[in-house]
């Protein structure tokens, strides 16, 4: 085993560059709350601009721009449309419940899904049914293995939506990876919308933040929902300047993480009793029906690498940054080698042969 371990956890594990701590330690800041810190606006400017928006507001996290969306867009009682394993419906403590009071109804299978199919589950306009508010997609989506949203469904679902009078909310913490996966720019990837989430501290690299993008009046009022989910922060300027050292230096390399989850998928697929399924970006979902997720954990990290469980017998491997170009290849390699150990144990343990 290696002394450091290689950890693919999350690409949120990333540690800032020499660079991005120089950016940050010679921000400019102000009082954000006052809306007088220098590095902050200057970031909203760029990511609104970026996304071809007029407005964005600096969050400190995915989670809370999302939930703004959905409290800018919707009502108590209201409902909202998203794909299977949504972040915002799955990873988010059930915020949109707790805090705005709405509920989801999800469409498809897998986390991807059709006009066809969120027009199956919109609600008829009775007094006593929820109110269908808001269709929410997410691109790439996490759970799916980082698929790439097809931008044809996008456009097709954003008509359905125009149609019923229905905003549309895109949680693109990952935009940036669908954009160099898909070559369409992030501004191409938001126009269906009238919210977007992006984030800086996953791919990008940088150590904390996220931003919603959208109108001017909306952003406005999303203001006034991040001060009271206790998201002002004073002097933030130094967050900001990472965020924005991380736009501007670190959005092409992301085709380096997708290159290095491909040839680890690719190495990993030898493995007999293991199925991958297609890896578009930087996420690889691995399962292996007969051993559990824990026992793969385990085995990886007695092989020098970290990876999570996500499902009884699904662990994720997410590339990013921190992962050296010259490691891919040993890393791919020391994968399927723990996945052959954990194949072998649970063999062992059933009194088969290995």
């Amino acid at each position: 085993m290696r002394a450091m371990l290689v950890d693919l956890r999350s690409d949120t594990v990333t540690k800032p560059s020499a660079g991005m701590r120089a950016a940050m330690a010679g921000a400019e800041v102000g009082d954000d709350v006052y809306r007088d810190d220098p590095s902050v606006l200057a970031l909203e400017e760029e990511v609104a601009a970026l996304l071809g928006k007029p407005a964005a507001l600096f969050v400190p996290t995915g989670s809370m721009a999302n939930q703004i969306a959905i409290l800018c867009h919707a009502e108590r009682g209201d409902e909202l449309i998203a794909g299977e394993g949504a972040h915002c419906a799955f990873y988010e403590v059930g915020a949109a419940a707790a805090l705005g009071g709405v509920q989801f109804a999800f469409a498809g299978k897998g986390g991807l899904f059709t006009a066809e199919e969120a027009a199956e589950v919109i609600k008829a306009p009775a007094y006593y049914l929820p109110r269908t508010r808001l269709i929410a997609i997410e691109n790439t989506h996490n759970r799916a293995g980082g698929r790439v949203f097809p931008q044809k469904d996008v456009l097709e679902i954003a008509a359905l939506a125009q149609k019923h009078g229905f905003k549309m909310h895109l949680d693109g913490a990952r935009i940036w990876n669908a954009s160099v996966a898909s070559g369409l720019s992030p501004a191409d990837l938001a126009a269906p919308f009238d919210t977007i989430s992006v984030c800086f501290s996953k791919g990008l690299g940088a150590p904390v933040g996220s931003a919603l993008v959208g109108a001017r009046d909306v952003i406005d009022r999303a203001l006034r929902f991040r001060k009271m989910l206790g998201g002002g922060m004073r002097q933030a300027g130094v967050l900001a300047a990472a965020a924005s050292y991380a736009l501007r230096n670190h959005r092409e390399r992301l085709v380096e993480d997708h290159a290095a989850a491909a040839l680890i998928a690719e190495t990993v697929r030898t493995v007999s009793g293991v199925h991958i399924d297609a890896v578009e970006t930087n996420i690889v979902n691995v399962d292996v029906p007969s051993v559990p997720a824990e026992a793969l954990v385990n085995a990886a990290k007695a092989r020098g690498v970290l990876i999570g469980a996500s499902g009884p017998h699904r662990v994720r491997i997410v590339t990013h940054l921190d992962l050296a170009k010259d490691d891919v290849p040993w890393t791919a390699q020391a994968l399927a080698a723990a996945v052959r150990d954990a194949l072998a144990d649970v063999s062992a343990r059933s009194g088969k042969t290995a």
